[in-house]
């Protein structure tokens, strides 16, 4: 049995869950730099009896037609996503079209048992996929899963409410604003964009103690993320550290108790991650989450993208913003176009 996921923090989740060492899709396929291509394909496939993918839907066609081309015929292939969430970053949604196509034995779970509903932010992610605004918890309790709205319109606004709500939850729930929340907004520019938030977040949560320091130099204590996967230093894009030192031009960041260095001209694979993209966080899962949504993020608003933001955290969900866009964001279900024939393809083969 093989189990696999397309990023990184995906993969180490399935292995918590399992109790089984899952891999990135692309380490179980061999992927070798020095060539450019696989090892593992059609010519040399996988041994495995069973192979097991989660987040299935963030599977591009390219990436799942490299994996088919290595599971041999005899192989027993399981997919396990949710087509709700945002679709792949590269071509193609081969998950909603395997499901759409029939070819395959398709299991979906619609039931939300007694447990789950006790919690907000179940309701809410269900409202969402109906159109609907999210029911926060009432004022004074706490369940299992807390959602809270924050409405403000102004963007400087927001940006203050957001700092405080870091505060609060810091106090309210005993949340480390850093290990346990993680900040997600649309986009990356403007004022209530990654880069913004990020400079804000870090003077605020990891303040410097040289004053004449660049407000985005990395310091210690800093929150980062991994940009892209990296085979030699054993970290893959998406992946959550702490930068532990800086010595002699060279950055120390831990990645779950792993320390991994970077030198200057390295700097540019990892970037601050207090506030990161929803597109980022797909994949990951969180204690708690503060979820920002403006019109200036009009073009991004879908059903979507709020459904993946909402999904991400477990205890607690604050949603700030303008509550026309939230309401924008639960009514639009106009989802990311794509071009890949593979629906038709597969239809043909049942014609």
């Amino acid at each position: 049995m093989a189990l696999c996921a397309p990023t990184g923090r995906a993969a180490k989740r399935l292995s918590e869950a399992s109790g089984v060492e899952a891999k990135t899709i692309h380490r179980l396929l061999e992927w070798n730099p020095a060539t450019g291509h696989f090892n593992r394909n059609s010519h040399s496939p996988l041994d495995a009896d069973l192979i097991l993918v989660d987040e299935a839907s963030m599977l591009d066609v390219r990436l799942a037609s490299q994996l088919l081309a290595a599971i041999p015929p005899s192989t027993t292939l399981v997919l396990v996503g949710d087509i709700d969430q945002l679709p792949p970053v590269g071509p193609g949604q081969p998950l909603r079209d395997l499901i759409a196509s029939r070819i395959c034995t398709t299991v979906r779970l619609h039931e939300v048992f007694r447990q789950a509903q006790q919690s907000a932010i179940v309701r809410g992610a269900h409202a969402v996929l109906e159109g609907t605004m999210p029911e926060p918890t009432p004022r004074g309790t706490k369940g299992e899963g807390d959602l809270f709205l924050i409405p403000e319109t102004d963007a400087d606004t927001i940006v203050e409410r957001l700092v405080q709500a870091l505060r609060r939850m810091t106090v309210a729930y005993g949340f480390d604003p850093l290990a346990d929340v993680q900040v997600m907004t649309p986009m990356r520019r403007g004022p209530l964009g990654t880069v913004n938030l990020n400079e804000v977040l870090q003077g605020e949560l990891n303040p410097s103690p040289d004053k004449d320091a660049a407000p985005t130099s990395f310091r210690r204590r800093d929150k980062v993320m991994q940009l892209r996967n990296d085979y030699d230093k054993d970290v893959f894009n998406g992946d959550l550290g702490e930068v532990g030192r800086i010595e002699g031009g060279v950055t120390y960041v831990s990645f779950d108790g792993r320390e991994v260095q970077y030198g200057a001209d390295e700097l540019d694979a990892i970037t601050l991650a207090y506030a990161c993209t929803v597109h980022k966080v797909q994949g990951s899962e969180f204690p708690a989450a503060v979820i920002v949504l403006h019109n200036a993020h009009f073009m991004l608003l879908n059903r979507a993208l709020l459904y993946t933001a909402l999904t991400r955290a477990k205890k607690l969900v604050v949603l700030i913003g303008d509550p026309k866009a939230m309401a924008r964001a639960a009514q639009n279900a106009h989802s990311y176009a794509t071009n890949s024939k593979l629906l038709d393809r597969l239809r043909a083969l049942t014609a």
